[in-house]
This record gives structure tokens, sequence and C-alpha cells, in this order.
């Protein structure tokens, strides 16, 4: 897993804070949804010229230790 640390920054005058790609306005949410939607990495770097392959690990990566935060997600069931 890539070290984000470098690649993804926040910084409140950018995208609101969310965290981005550095030196892009490229959410790691952007990424995230896309990929959730069925987009490749290949579609999103032709999408984004200034977006690398690193970069969309980076997100992915960032995401996963975001998740591990002591944090409880709680997802709405439908009970049948």
């Amino acid at each position: 897993m890539p070290d984000y640390r470098q690649m993804v920054v926040s910084n409140p005058g950018v995208m609101m804070g969310k965290p981005v790609i550095a030196g892009t306005r490229i959410t790691v949410e952007s990424i995230l949804e896309k990929l959730a939607a069925g987009e490749t990495v290949n579609q999103l770097l032709e999408a984004h010229p200034r977006l690398t392959e690193t970069a969309v690990r980076a997100a992915l990566a960032f995401a996963a230790d975001a998740m591990r935060a002591d944090v409880v997600y709680p997802l709405e069931t439908t009970l049948r």
C-alpha cells in the first residue's frame, strides 16, 4: 500500500478542506465514487491527465486508513 501522506492533502482553501490529490482539485471522494460506479483506473487516468495510478492507490490507502479509525459507521438495514 503506498504511503499516501505526501499525495493526499487537505487545505481549507481547496475543495472546502476535503482530502485531494496534491497539486489537483481531485478529491479522494470523487475517486472512490467513480471506482464504485464501475469506472476503471484507466478511465480515471484518461479523464484526469494530472492523475496517476500511484495517486489513485494513495486515495484508496487513505480511505482504508480512515476506515480503520475507531469510529462506528451505522448502516441502515431493512428488516424483512
